[in-house]
């Protein structure tokens, strides 16, 4: 029987190709938070995962009811199956971290100490990341081209490992837009917010999910859904254009009436024809981006589908959602 003087951490994983690391994975989290002491439940989110994980999440629950699974219909995205994991949370504190071990599982208690300084979010500060080269420049960049956009100052030693609370998690519960990104949303939610230093681990199976291109594919995701920058761009472009083409135009007029100076160039219009093509065309795609976004949110399809839980799992966040 739980004791009711003890508070309940969740800790809420989703899981992609990292079978081999939930066995290990679950036990330094449950030796972390029995030393804190605290109740937990750990809820594994299976994201369609290729190694075939929901059958060790089914084997840890049949010896641990307070290990958890979902398993999805197909792959939504780690952001979306964390959405899954905090809809069925019922934790005092919800942890969110990676399933690849590169988020130690005992730092929860560091950052269970910190919140309990007056803290709704704890946020973990990899201090010296065990990536590779590429992996880190092209984080740098995602951070800074959003910041660049969104006009949000961000910190690329920080992703979704983190604790927060039951608060946090339930106005988590009723941002409910297709394009997710965790930390993003619960930067944008306010609350008191902290950070502390952590110890990053090298990934001790498979590669990272985020590769250049689906980082680049989630860097414009995020910029669109949170920024209208780029269309205001697009109008400051669109007007210094006109005005040198004005300004132009001004001087090929004062050539041939002032000057008597035949004005050549066919191929200076030629070229200036395909540049002002490309540029509109540029701009037309911005737009069609963010009616792409504006099409897939009125849908109003769900964030992720589940096709699986095991005992004890019950959704909690379906009716506080809509409210």
């Amino acid at each position: 029987m739980e004791n009711c003087n003890k508070p309940l951490i969740s800790v809420v994983v989703p899981v992609y190709g990292c079978k081999t690391c939930l066995v290990e994975l679950c036990n330094r989290i449950k030796q972390t938070i029995q030393s804190i002491p605290a109740d937990y439940e750990v809820i594994l989110v299976n994201d369609a995962s290729p190694d075939h994980a929901w059958e060790v999440i089914l084997q840890l629950h049949q010896q641990d009811p307070q290990i958890k699974g979902i398993d999805l219909s197909r792959n939504f995205g780690q952001h979306h199956a964390i959405t899954a994991g905090l809809d069925y949370c019922m934790g005092d504190w919800t942890v969110v971290m990676d399933c690849d071990l590169q988020d130690r599982p005992e730092e929860i208690a560091n950052l269970y100490q910190k919140a309990l300084e007056g803290y709704e979010v704890v946020f973990a500060q990899r201090q010296e990341r065990q990536d590779r080269a590429m992996k880190k420049l092209s984080s740098k960049l995602f951070y800074k081209v959003f910041d660049y956009f969104s006009g949000q100052t961000s910190d690329a030693s920080i992703a979704n490992f983190s604790i927060i609370s039951q608060e946090v998690v339930r106005s988590y519960r009723r941002l409910r837009e297709q394009n997710r990104y965790f930390p993003f949303f619960v930067r944008w939610m306010g609350y008191s917010q902290a950070k502390i230093p952590v110890q990053h681990e090298a990934r001790k199976e498979g590669k990272s999910s985020y590769p250049f291109r689906k980082l680049l594919s989630l860097a414009t995701d995020a910029i669109v859904s949170q920024s209208n920058k780029p269309l205001r761009l697009s109008i400051s472009v669109g007007f210094m254009m006109a005005t040198l083409s004005f300004i132009y135009a001004l001087y090929l007029f004062i050539r041939y009436f002032f000057l008597s100076q035949t004005v050549q160039g066919w191929t200076s219009t030629m070229v200036s024809l395909f540049f002002l093509g490309g540029l509109i065309l540029f701009q037309f795609g911005i737009m069609g981006l963010y009616l792409g976004k504006i099409f897939n949110e009125v849908k109003n399809r769900p964030i992720y589908l589940v096709k699986d839980v095991t005992d004890g799992a019950e959704q909690k966040g379906d009716k506080e959602s809509y409210e």
